[in-house]
């Protein structure tokens, strides 16, 4: 199985990424007990099947030490040149306070150290507290050991617009911003998308498949509850889903995107991704990696083998125009982190 060539992008002049990203949130806890062993064996899987692009986390769980081993059997089993075909972007989400220079050094190296590079492709930043500016000088600091070779590009996750814009503004360049974007949550498309194009930056997006909600397995079913909801995915998109129009509203939109899905001959997750690769700033769509647990390897393919037309579009908008508005009950990208 080969990916066409439309499945990649020329992300930054040292990166050219898969544009569905494999999500390493799914190794953290809570989404069923993960077999590093089998989980190692599984990544090579991903990359032969051409889906070269990881997204992880300090802070979930083993994701970085993993992406190291798989590095080290990559090198030893297929050569140096093995591992300059894949990318992995982590994530450093520190607790509000004072930042020194020292202390941003201290966390990017044991994040070189975990995955066993000398310097990471990409550096998502986090910060949970915009009150505390603090994350300006953590930029500034990230922005210097940029400049050492420590960090190849430096990115955001879940900064608001307004955030966005103050980083741009004091120089700092910014390659993507790691957002929530589906069918169910459109909030980007109200002002992050515009100024994503406008400033050359690209946004990455998580949630697309709301855990797996936006599937055949849950069209024409009963609200799940309680322990139907067995995953710290459908958990939070279940709320989402609450928060969007609730599960009758819902079903209309798996409805919609079923008699799309078979029109195009493929599944409801495929229209769901495809909908939101197509949508303006968009460099990827990160889909939930369960290592070992569940692969969806030629499902995802089939992403890059149809296109929507505008009769689909409009189907599924039409439904979307029935739902509340998440943008006025939430706030931007990443408020729901801050509330």
């Amino acid at each position: 199985m080969a990916l066409p060539q439309e499945s990649y992008l020329q992300f930054t002049p040292d990166l050219k990424i898969c544009r569905i990203l494999n999500g390493m949130w799914q190794v953290s806890g809570g989404h069923g007990r993960i077999n590093h062993k089998t989980a190692v064996e599984s990544m090579f899987q991903y990359v032969d099947a051409g889906f070269t692009t990881w997204d992880l986390a300090d802070h979930y769980g083993p994701a970085e030490d993993l992406i190291g081993e798989f590095c080290r059997q990559l090198i030893a089993t297929r050569g140096e040149e093995a591992v300059n075909n894949i990318q992995a972007f982590t994530k450093w989400v520190p607790r509000p306070g004072k930042m020194t220079k020292e202390i941003v050094e201290k966390n990017i190296d044991i994040s070189l150290g975990r995955m066993d590079v000398e310097s990471l492709d990409l550096m998502q930043f986090h910060w949970w507290e915009y009150r505390d500016s603090g994350y300006l000088d953590a930029l500034k600091y990230m922005a210097e050991l940029q400049t050492e070779g420590k960090i190849k590009n430096l990115a955001l996750t879940n900064f608001d617009t307004e955030h966005l814009q103050i980083i741009t503004e004091v120089g700092i360049k910014i390659v993507s911003n790691q957002v929530q974007f589906s069918l169910v949550d459109r909030r980007p498309q109200v002002n992050m998308v515009k100024f994503c194009q406008e400033n050359d930056i690209k946004i990455f997006t998580y949630g697309s498949v709301c855990g797996g909600l936006l599937s055949e397995k849950y069209l024409g079913k009963p609200e799940p509850k309680g322990f139907d909801l067995n995953t710290t995915s459908l958990k939070k998109y279940k709320t989402m889903i609450d928060n969007w129009g609730g599960w009758v509203l819902f079903q209309e939109l798996l409805s919609t995107m079923k008699q799309i899905a078979d029109k195009h001959q493929v599944s409801i997750a495929n229209v769901a991704v495809n909908y939101i690769l197509n949508q303006p700033a968009v460099g990827g769509v990160i889909v939930g990696a369960r290592l070992g647990i569940a692969e969806h390897l030629e499902d995802n393919a089939k992403v890059f083998g149809f296109s929507l037309d505008a009769e689909d579009i409009g189907k599924i908008d039409a439904v979307s125009q029935q739902s509340k508005d998440l943008y006025k009950l939430i706030g931007d990208c990443g408020d729901e982190y801050r509330r």
